[in-house]
């Protein structure tokens, strides 16, 4: 049976995390990258970490932190994975002993993206997300799901411009792992949308079902 894992992420309101644990996503993203408007100062972070029970999995998304900073996340957050989205290589994500999504910058002019997906063999996941290289992550910027990179060997995130309207379409298309969303649920940044997130998962779910009885 298909079942396409949701990721919510840039949650900054224990409201959104109470809605988004009722609705029963599989990850949970809290962002410590510095100069996202979605950025959580530790405290805030802890916060919101207790909000969460154990079957949902909360990830901490980092963009060129210093080792330090990562260690105290882990140490005060626990967060079950992390999220680099910065130059960070295979070698500095797998030293914390967590496990760990990499983000693979699909947008811009590049055109090949496989090897750098193949530069991360420990990772747990990758996350293919719309912005350029370098770029952060959030910007409601989407790819084209064609170019999924093929044989990845792991299992992948679609993440960028993903919104209800589209996720649909994005499952069908690149037969995804499972999806990411941030602003496309969102009525401001880090302000997330009740009735967008409801109808995020109604749709991801109906695509599910569509898939499961072979008309996908």
């Amino acid at each position: 049976m298909s079942h396409t894992h949701i990721k919510f992420c840039g949650l900054t309101r224990a409201e959104d995390v109470r809605l988004a644990v009722e609705l029963g996503v599989d990850y949970l993203g809290l962002v410590f990258a510095a100069g996202s408007p979605r950025q959580l100062s530790l405290s805030q972070a802890c916060e919101l970490r207790a909000l969460v029970p154990e079957e949902i999995a909360v990830v901490a998304l980092v963009m060129d932190d210093s080792a330090a900073s990562i260690e105290s996340i882990i140490q005060q957050v626990k967060p079950d994975l992390l999220q680099f989205h910065g130059h960070e290589q295979d070698s500095d994500c797998a030293g914390f002993g967590v496990p760990f999504f990499k983000a693979i910058a699909m947008g811009g002019d590049r055109q090949e993206h496989g090897p750098t997906a193949a530069a991360y063999p420990s990772a747990y996941g990758l996350l293919l997300d719309g912005h350029a290289q370098g770029e952060q992550g959030g910007s409601g910027q989407r790819f084209d799901w064609t170019r999924v990179p093929a044989g990845l060997g792991k299992p992948f995130l679609v993440a960028g411009g993903l919104c209800p309207d589209n996720v649909a379409s994005a499952i069908h298309t690149a037969r995804p792992w499972g999806v990411d969303v941030s602003s496309g649920i969102e009525s401001s940044p880090g302000v997330k949308d009740a009735d967008r997130m409801r109808h995020f998962v109604e749709e991801t779910r109906r695509a599910d079902s569509r898939r499961n009885r072979g008309q996908d």
